[in-house]
C-alpha cells in the first residue's frame, strides 16, 4: 500500500479507499480501517511516502452499515442500520463465497451515539496518521446515506421520517468529525441519484439533496465530492442538481464521473465544479498526470 500510493502522489490531493471507523464498518472482507493504534502506525507509513512528493491526501471514512455479512467482521462487530431491512443481492465472503445480506440491526440511539464517537475518534486516528484530511463517505449505499434514503431508513424516532430527521445523523456525524478535527480537514462524499446498494430513486430525491447542500454549507465543511455514476450504468446525477449544489454550497465542489482529461478541463472552464475527481484511470495508471 505505501508503494501503491507513493506511485501516484502526483495527485494534488488523493482520497483513499474505503476505510471503516469502525469494526462495525468492516463490511467487505479485507478492507482497511482506522480506529486502532495498529492501523494508525500502518496509515502513517502511507502518508509519510506520500507528501514529500507534493500531494495532500485525505482518509475516506466508510462505514458500510448493512452492506455486510458477519463471515466479514471480527469477534464481537455487529451488522449495524438505521432499519433492520436487509439490502437486496449478495456480498462476497472469504469463508463461504457469496452469501444473502443479512437483516442488520436497527440502531439504537445508543448504537448511533457510539458511532458518531467513532468517527470523531477515527478523524483524531487520520491526524495523527498525518493525513491532511477526511472524507465522509455519505454515499454508494452505505451508513450515512442508509440513514438519509427511505428505503432503508424506516425509523419512527427523531432519526427518521422527514428528511430534517433522515439527515440528522450524517449531520451530527459531520459536526463530530469537525469538532475532532476542524472544519478545514473535512470533506464529504455524495451520490445523489444514485442507486448503487439497493438504494433506489424517489421523488423526493432532488428536495432533500438540495436540503443537504444548505445544510453542509451551513456547517462549512471544506468541500463536497459529487459522485455521478452514470459511467457504470446508473442514473445520470441532473445537470439541475450539480448546478444546486455549486449555487448553494459555497467551499470547494469536487465533481467525479468517467471524466478524461479534455472534459475534466471544460467542466473546470465552465465553473462546474473547482476539482475533478479521477479514480479508474488513476488506478491503472500511476503516471496518469505526466500521460494527461
Amino acid at each position: 500500500m505505501v508503494e501503491y500510493y507513493a506511485q501516484r502522489a502526483t495527485a494534488g490531493l488523493i482520497i483513499t479507499e474505503g476505510t471503516s471507523p469502525s469494526p462495525n464498518g468492516l463490511g467487505y472482507p479485507r478492507i482497511p480501517g482506522i480506529f486502532s493504534a495498529a492501523q494508525a502506525e500502518g496509515w502513517k507509513r502511507v502518508t509519510d511516502a506520500v507528501h514529500p512528493n507534493g500531494a495532500k491526501m485525505f482518509v475516506q471514512l466508510m462505514h458500510c452499515g448493512r452492506i455486510a455479512h458477519p463471515l466479514n467482521l471480527p469477534k464481537g462487530a455487529r451488522v449495524l442500520a438505521p432499519s433492520a431491512v436487509a439490502a437486496s443481492d449478495e456480498m462476497y465472503t472469504d469463508a463461504e463465497g457469496l452469501k444473502p445480506h443479512p437483516v442488520p440491526q436497527a440502531m439504537t440511539e445508543a448504537d448511533i451515539k457510539s458511532t458518531i464517537a467513532e468517527f470523531a475518534q477515527a478523524a483524531k486516528n487520520a491526524v495523527t496518521a498525518g493525513f491532511d484530511g477526511i472524507e465522509l463517505h455519505s454515499a454508494n449505499g452505505y451508513l450515512l446515506e442508509q440513514f438519509i434514503r427511505p428505503n432503508s431508513n424506516r425509523r419512527t424516532d427523531g432519526y427518521g421520517g422527514a428528511i430534517e430527521n433522515r439527515a440528522r445523523f450524517m449531520l451530527e456525524v459531520a459536526e463530530a468529525v469537525i469538532g475532532a478535527i476542524g472544519k478545514d480537514k473535512v470533506g464529504i462524499r455524495l451520490s445523489p441519484f444514485g442507486v448503487f446498494n439497493d438504494m433506489p430513486l424517489y421523488d423526493a430525491m432532488q428536495a432533500d439533496y438540495t436540503y443537504l447542500a444548505q445544510q453542509l454549507n451551513a456547517r462549512g465543511l471544506v468541500y463536497v465530492h459529487l459522485v455521478d455514476h452514470s459511467p457504470m450504468g446508473a442514473p445520470p446525477v441532473p445537470d439541475a442538481m450539480k448546478a444546486t449544489f455549486r449555487k448553494l454550497f459555497k467551499r470547494t465542489l469536487i465533481l467525479s464521473g468517467g471524466y478524461d482529461a479534455a472534459r475534466a478541463e471544460s467542466d473546470l472552464a465552465a465553473g462546474k465544479g473547482d476539482l475533478i475527481a479521477v479514480a479508474r484511470p488513476f488506478l491503472a495508471n500511476p503516471d496518469l498526470v505526466a500521460r494527461w
